[in-house]
């Protein structure tokens, strides 16, 4: 009976963890096209990115790279134990 509650707690557990990592994958889906189509724009020369090639806008862009990496790190994380 003790080993029926625990295996439900870690089931229950578990579905939590695969919807945070199912939310975090369609956020990284979301900004993946974001990025895909701000390239495309730039290659086509639609919209010239050099005017936000300054400090202050490269840290911020980095920062944001950043973030979207570690996020994609902890959703395959969580993928992979699932």
């Amino acid at each position: 009976m003790f080993e029926g509650a625990t295996v439900a707690k870690l089931t229950e557990r578990m579905r939590k963890l695969s919807r945070l990592a199912v939310t975090i994958g369609g956020f990284l889906i979301m900004i993946g096209m974001f990025l895909m189509g701000a390239i495309a724009l730039t290659l086509l020369n639609i919209i010239d990115i050099s005017a936000l090639v300054n400090e202050t806008y490269l840290l911020m862009f980095m920062l944001a790279l950043l973030s979207v990496g570690v996020l994609d790190v902890i959703a395959g994380i969580l993928l992979s134990r699932g």
